[in-house]
C-alpha cells in the first residue's frame, strides 16, 4: 500500500469512531474539488479508495482529521455559494428574457390588422383568382417595409381550415407610423388559396407574425421562453424569488 494511503489512514484512525464517516466524506469532497466539476468529466470510472486517498493527501498538507473535516465543510459552503449565485444569475436572465419577449409582443400589437377578406375574383384573362383584401394600421413608432402574416380560411361546416398558411408581404414604399393602408393581394391560385371547393361564406382570419423595418431587419422578435426555460424559471423563482439582484449587477 502506498505511503500516502497509510498517512491518510493514520489520520483517520486518530479520530474518534463517530467522526470517521464524516472524515471519509471530507476526503471525497477534497479529492473531487481538485478536478473540473468532478473527476467524471475526464475519467468516467468512479474513484476507488486509493485514488481518493492519493488525491486528497496532496491537498491535506499535514492537516489533522478535524481540519480535513473543516476544509471539506468550507469547500461545500463555497460550492453552494457559487451554485446559488449562478442560479440567481440564471433566474435574472430568464426573467429579463421573458420581460423582453412580452415587451416586443406589446410593440407588435400596435400594428393592427383592421379587416381581412378572402374571395374569388376574376383575373384579367377571366380565370378565377383568389384575392385577399387587407386594411392595416401602423401605430408603432417605426416605418415598416415587410410583414409576416398567417392566413386561415375556415367555414363552420368544415372541420379543418381550407387554408392555413404563413406568407410575406413587402409593402411598396413602406408604411409610415400612424398610417393606414388598404391592400388587395393575389395569392397563388394554384395552391390552397385557389381551391375551388372553398365556399363563398368562408371567413379569413389574418394574424401578424412579424415585422421588418426599412433596413429589412426584424423588429420586436425576441423569442418567448421555451417550456424547459419556463419550468426552470418557476423552480428558481420558488427558491430564490425573494432575493434582490442588485448585488449581482
Amino acid at each position: 500500500m502506498p505511503a500516502s494511503v497509510v498517512s491518510v489512514e493514520e489520520v483517520r484512525n486518530s479520530l474518534p469512531t463517530y467522526k470517521r464517516d464524516e472524515f471519509d466524506q471530507g476526503l471525497i469532497i477534497i479529492a473531487t474539488s481538485t478536478s473540473f466539476s468532478g473527476i467524471d468529466i475526464l475519467n468516467p470510472h468512479r474513484m476507488n479508495a486509493a485514488e481518493i486517498a492519493e488525491t486528497a493527501n496532496v491537498q491535506m498538507h499535514g492537516l489533522t482529521g478535524d481540519q480535513v473535516i473543516q476544509r471539506a465543510d468550507q469547500i461545500l459552503r463555497e460550492r453552494r455559494a457559487r451554485e446559488r449565485e449562478q442560479s440567481i444569475r440564471t433566474l435574472k436572465r430568464l426573467e429579463e428574457k421573458r420581460a423582453k419577449a412580452a415587451s416586443d409582443q406589446q410593440q407588435l400589437a400596435r400594428f393592427t390588422i383592421d379587416s381581412a377578406r378572402y374571395y374569388m375574383g376574376a383575373s384579367p384573362y377571366g380565370a378565377p383568382e383568389p384575392v385577399i383584401d387587407l386594411t392595416v394600421t401602423n401605430d408603432t413608432d417605426q416605418a415598416i417595409s415587410e410583414l409576416l402574416l398567417r392566413g386561415v380560411v375556415a367555414s363552420p361546416d368544415h372541420s379543418a381550415p381550407w387554408v392555413d398558411e404563413t406568407f410575406y408581404y413587402v409593402v411598396p414604399g413602406g408604411i409610415k407610423p400612424g398610417e393606414t393602408q388598404e391592400w388587395s393581394l393575389a395569392p397563388n391560385r394554384f395552391g390552397p388559396w385557389g381551391n375551388a371547393q372553398i365556399p363563398s361564406d368562408a371567413e379569413l382570419t389574418v394574424t401578424l407574425q412579424g415585422l421588418k423595418g426599412l433596413d429589412e431587419q426584424p423588429l420586436w422578435d425576441s423569442p418567448e421562453l421555451t417550456e424547459h426555460e419556463l419550468a426552470r424559471l418557476e423552480r428558481l423563482q420558488k427558491e430564490y424569488g425573494g432575493i434582490a439582484f442588485s448585488r449581482l449587477e
